[in-house]
C-alpha cells in the first residue's frame, strides 16, 4: 500500500459522515449556543447521538452482518442503513422539537432526514457518494451561520473527491454529485423552513450569499468533473474556464466569496499535482 493510498484511506475514514459530523456539529452547536453556553450540552448531546452515534452503530453492525467494509461499498447493501439513518435523524428532529431546542439545529436534523431519504432512493439505482453528501450538509450549515469561516471547511470537498475516487469507492461523477446535492439541498431546505415556519435563527447569512459560497466551492470540481467526462485534457481551456469563473464571481459576488473560489481552485490544483498521473484531474490541469 503506497503512501497516497494510505492517505486517501485515512481521509476517507475521518470523513465518514458519522465521524466528520462530530467536529462540524461541535462548531455548529457552539455557534448556536454562544450567547447562552448552558444550551450547548443539550444541543451537542442531541446532535452527537442522532447524527453520529446511532448512524455509526448502524453502519458498523450492518457492515459486519453483510460482510462489507465500514463504508458498505456494495450499493445494494446500503438501503437498510440509510433507512435507519433517516429514522434516527427524524427522531432527533422530533425530540429537539418537543424540547423546544434551537430552531436551527432542530431543522438541520430534519434536513439530514430528508436528504438521507433522497440519497437512499438514488442509491437504489446509482451509488451517489454518501461521504461527500455527509460533508456538504454540515458545511452548508456552517456557511449559513458563519459565512466565509464556514466555507473554509468546503476546501475538504475536492480532497474528499480525490480520496473516494482513488480508493475506487466511487466514480468521479458520484463523488462530485454527492457534494453538490448536499450543499444545494441543505441550503434550499433550511431557508425554506426558515421562511415557512418563521424560525428564530438569529443572524445568518442571506440565501444568495450562501449560494455564492456554495458555487465558489463546487465550481472547479464540477468543471474538472465535466472535463473528465468529455475526456478533455486541454489545460488551456481549463484555465480559460477558471478565469471566466473568476470574472463571474468578481462581477456578481462579494470579495469573501471570490477568496473562497480562489482557495478552492488552488486546493483542487494542488491535490491534482500531488495525486499525479493516475488521477484524471492531473491530465486536465497539467
Amino acid at each position: 500500500m503506497n503512501s497516497k493510498f494510505r492517505l486517501a484511506k485515512t481521509i476517507s475514514a475521518f470523513t465518514n459522515p458519522p465521524i466528520i459530523c462530530i467536529p462540524l456539529f461541535l462548531i455548529i452547536c457552539l455557534t448556536l449556543s454562544w450567547s447562552n453556553l448552558w444550551e450547548f450540552p443539550t444541543l451537542e448531546l442531541i446532535s452527537i447521538v442522532f447524527a453520529s452515534i446511532l448512524p455509526m452503530v448502524i453502519i458498523l453492525y450492518w457492515a459486519k452482518r453483510t460482510g462489507n467494509d465500514n463504508d458498505i461499498s456494495n450499493r445494494k447493501d446500503r438501503k437498510i442503513p440509510l433507512i435507519i439513518g433517516t429514522v434516527s435523524y427524524f427522531i432527533g428532529f422530533m425530540i429537539s422539537r418537543f424540547l423546544g431546542l434551537n430552531d436551527f439545529l432542530t431543522f438541520l436534523l430534519l434536513c439530514y432526514c430528508i436528504n438521507t431519504f433522497i440519497v437512499m432512493l438514488i442509491t437504489t439505482q446509482w451509488k451517489i457518494s454518501v461521504h461527500t453528501t455527509g460533508l456538504s450538509g454540515p458545511v452548508c450549515a456552517l456557511i449559513i451561520l458563519l459565512g466565509p469561516v464556514g466555507a473554509i471547511f468546503g476546501l475538504i470537498y475536492p480532497l474528499l473527491i480525490w480520496s473516494r475516487v482513488t480508493l475506487k469507492k466511487h466514480t468521479m461523477a458520484q463523488a462530485i454529485t454527492g457534494g453538490v446535492f448536499g450543499f444545494i439541498m441543505t441550503a434550499v431546505e433550511m431557508f425554506l423552513f426558515i421562511f415557512i415556519f418563521n424560525l428564530d435563527v438569529g443572524n445568518i447569512y442571506p440565501f444568495f450569499h450562501v449560494l455564492g459560497f456554495i458555487l465558489a466551492i463546487v465550481f472547479t470540481p464540477v468543471v474538472l468533473g465535466i472535463f473528465t467526462y468529455i475526456n478533455n485534457n486541454n489545460s488551456l481551456i481549463f484555465y480559460l474556464v477558471e478565469i471566466i469563473g473568476l470574472c463571474f464571481f468578481l462581477a456578481v459576488t462579494s470579495i469573501d466569496v471570490v477568496i473562497i473560489y480562489v482557495l478552492t481552485s488552488i486546493a483542487s490544483i494542488l491535490i491534482s499535482y500531488y495525486a499525479g498521473l493516475k488521477f484524471r484531474w492531473y491530465n486536465i490541469i497539467f
